[in-house]
């Protein structure tokens, strides 16, 4: 188990816009995603150090994001203005996960702008809408070569993770310590005032740090 990703739902200025700007902050381009046919969404992505990376998500005018948990999450966080969605851990057995919230893994795919299909399996979209503190879970489907974080130059990496939240809730959701997928990561923890999940989070890059 191990952080792969941090999801970001884009602003009502949409994806193009808030990937800009964001990339700004960062000194660094997003780079095109591709569309999520089964989900209703697409997204734009930024590679980062130690096979992780951040993405930029955006719900499309598609029936699927009206179904799809992810679609309904990524709606609702836009309408909201945009901002941190969620953190994504990979596992290597998703079935494990699915025993043990005794359900099953939604199939996802998306076509990058090369043509090639990735291909993944998640679950826990539901646990995140009802507690945004909780992260879901993904199991790559497609060879490590073609994950999302391929091509990160190292400059640019993931220092922080601020998360209003409880780690005890958080251990228990895993089926293990939260310091298991966030070994390499430091992560905050502030109790919350509000509704609890992702406040902010902190990036190493050639010009410092910047939290976002």
């Amino acid at each position: 188990m191990r952080l792969d990703h941090l999801s970001f739902a884009a602003g009502p200025d949409g994806l193009a816009s808030t990937a800009q700007r964001l990339g700004g902050l960062l000194g660094k381009d997003f780079v095109n995603g591709g569309v999520h046919p089964r989900f209703g969404t697409r997204n734009m992505i930024l590679p980062l150090a130690g096979d992780t990376y951040l993405e930029i998500v955006e719900v499309l005018d598609h029936p699927a994001s009206d179904k799809a948990p992810f679609g309904q999450a990524v709606r609702a966080r836009s309408a909201l203005g945009g901002g941190w969605l969620g953190w994504v851990v990979a596992v290597k057995d998703i079935s494990v996960v699915e025993s043990r919230l005794g359900r099953e893994a939604a199939l996802g795919s998306r076509h990058r702008p090369d043509g090639e299909a990735l291909r993944w399996k998640q679950i826990g979209v539901n646990g995140l809408i009802a507690d945004p503190q909780l992260p879901f879970f993904i199991e790559w489907e497609s060879s490590p070569e073609m994950h999302p974080s391929t091509g990160a130059s190292g400059d640019f990496s993931l220092a922080c993770l601020e998360i209003a939240g409880d780690p005890l809730r958080v251990s228990e959701w895993l089926g293990e310590s939260v310091e298991a997928p966030l070994e390499d990561v430091k992560v905050e923890w502030v109790a919350p005032n509000g509704t609890p999940g992702i406040l902010a989070a902190q990036f190493q890059t050639p010009n410092g740090l910047v939290r976002l």
